[in-house]
């Protein structure tokens, strides 16, 4: 049923891609070159650099770029997931594969235009024509998923389902599909040991023990069947899956600890026996580590020489308002739990060692100068830190570190809070760049720093030191 429905679905994906490849790069041509103000001048005369008319890149159809640019973009669009199943899939997270298989798209066109010095071909054509295509292919997209939603929540398209064990695990689930009616979930019912005949949960029926599952699903044509036993049965799990597989059914499992395990564990291959990582860490990959730590160097060494002009003045301003030494030192925990000397420009007047450990700075606190409550709150005083990522203390992106006493105390207090250790802290991230920076909300700055931690990319450190640039220096929770 719902595997042949997306079988064609996916094959109208393909054609009505191809279709919106060629008008957007028609549309393109005719933007570049008949558009008064993008058409370039004195075209009459001898073919040159972008005269070619849009003939020329259609035939001959053997040797035609557009018909390399046409395949070119559907595999890159497989390549970017833009052919599975659209019932889980985000409008955000396809909007950026469509956006970033054009930009590859893009690079890989330029890439061929200098390997092969094809000056007659327009490189402004070729820039429309992603920038139109991303609207295009986002649009009709959009439109489909819409009408999707439609068909579904009025009854068709559907994918049926049972149920295997009642948990936790299966309430979450039921729960989900009850919010969400758009994915087009029919639920039959509940099979489990421990129920009882008219017992429901939200609707969705008990249709018998588990001994029943096997003739149900010979006598149903369904199209999935999700286990969600209670962890204390899993002694049942091999059986019921042999059943389910025998069945031909497609079997999905959703484990009843799936509130320590993370939505992207890391399963390793040990001589045949996998192996799941609780936790998928990006950065625990040598190669990533490397990349990220090359950019951690040339970052904080530009950096350095960008600002340096900016800390001379900041420094004398310090060294003449107040007593005391320009860099304040203070012990933070960092990568693997180790303590290491983080550098700060010294906002506050010389303490003592018991009136540093004091808790977080208040709103007119007395011990901030006032050059002091400036820098602070333009985030001038983390400038020296570039010298810590320059030392491999800190990273230019991750969760900022703290103070040892916070951590003994937060380990305690709140769940999750020493996976932020697995990686080095930054001077910004993604907690901070989303507003949870000074005074605010440990938990919730926690379970960004934990989704920057099983998330990272290059892609994702550009985006936040963006957002840092546009958004992140002025710290209204800074005192």
């Amino acid at each position: 049923m719902i595997k042949q429905n997306q079988r064609y679905l996916n094959g109208l994906h393909v054609v009505l891609d191809i279709i919106v490849t060629i008008v957007s790069f028609v549309l393109a041509y005719y933007a570049r070159f008949e558009l008064p103000y993008f058409a370039p001048k004195h075209r009459e005369g001898t073919i040159g650099v972008y005269y070619f008319t849009l003939k020329d890149y259609i035939f001959p159809i053997t040797k035609s770029p557009l018909l390399y640019i046409v395949i070119g973009y559907v595999i890159l669009y497989y390549l970017f997931h833009l052919y599975a199943p659209k019932r889980f899939l985000s409008r955000k997270y396809e909007l950026f594969n469509i956006i970033k298989a054009n930009a590859v798209g893009l690079m890989i066109i330029f890439v061929f235009y200098y390997l092969f010095k094809l000056d007659d071909y327009s490189r402004w054509l070729m820039i429309f024509f992603a920038f139109i295509n991303i609207f295009l292919t986002t649009l009709y997209r959009n439109i489909i998923r819409k009408a999707l939603a439609v068909m579904r929540e009025g009854g068709k398209n559907l994918k049926h389902i049972v149920m295997v064990g009642f948990s936790p695990a299966a309430t979450s689930y039921i729960d989900r599909i009850k919010l969400n009616p758009q994915w087009g979930y029919r639920m039959h019912g509940i099979f489990d040991d421990n129920m009882k005949e008219g017992d429901n949960y939200r609707g969705v029926p008990w249709i018998g023990g588990i001994d029943k599952v096997e003739s149900y699903l010979g006598e149903n044509n369904l199209d999935e069947t999700i286990i969600t036993l209670d962890i204390k049965e899993y002694n049942k799990l091999e059986r019921i899956v042999g059943i389910c597989e025998k069945s031909g059914t497609h079997t999905k499992f959703v484990p009843d600890y799936y509130n320590f395990i993370t939505t992207q564990p890391y399963i390793e291959d040990l001589s045949g026996l996998p192996v799941i990582n609780i936790r998928n860490v990006p950065l625990s990959n040598t190669a990533n580590k490397l990349v990220k730590r090359l950019m951690d160097i040339v970052g904080s060494i530009v950096a350095i020489i960008l600002f340096s002009p900016v800390m001379l003045v900041v420094a004398l301003l310090i060294k003449l308002t107040s007593k005391g030494p320009v860099i304040f030192n203070q012990v933070r925990v960092g990568l693997h739990n180790k303590e290491f000397n983080m550098y700060k420009f010294r906002s506050m007047r010389v303490q003592t060692a018991e009136e540093e450990k004091k808790g977080w700075t208040t709103k007119d606190d007395p011990r901030v100068t006032k050059i002091g409550k400036f820098i602070r709150r333009t985030s001038i005083d983390e400038l020296p830190q570039f010298f810590n990522v320059l030392k491999g203390d800190m990273s230019l992106i991750g969760p900022r570190p703290e103070r040892p006493q916070f951590v003994e105390q937060y380990k305690e207090e709140i769940p999750k809070y020493m996976i932020k250790h697995q990686v080095r802290p930054g001077i910004t991230g993604w907690a901070q760049v989303n507003g949870f920076r000074g005074d605010t909300s440990i938990k919730l700055r926690i379970e960004h720093d934990i989704y920057y931690i099983e998330n990272w990319t290059v892609g994702f450190d550009i985006k936040i030191l963006f957002l840092t640039v546009f958004k992140g220096f002025v710290n209204e929770n800074a005192y």
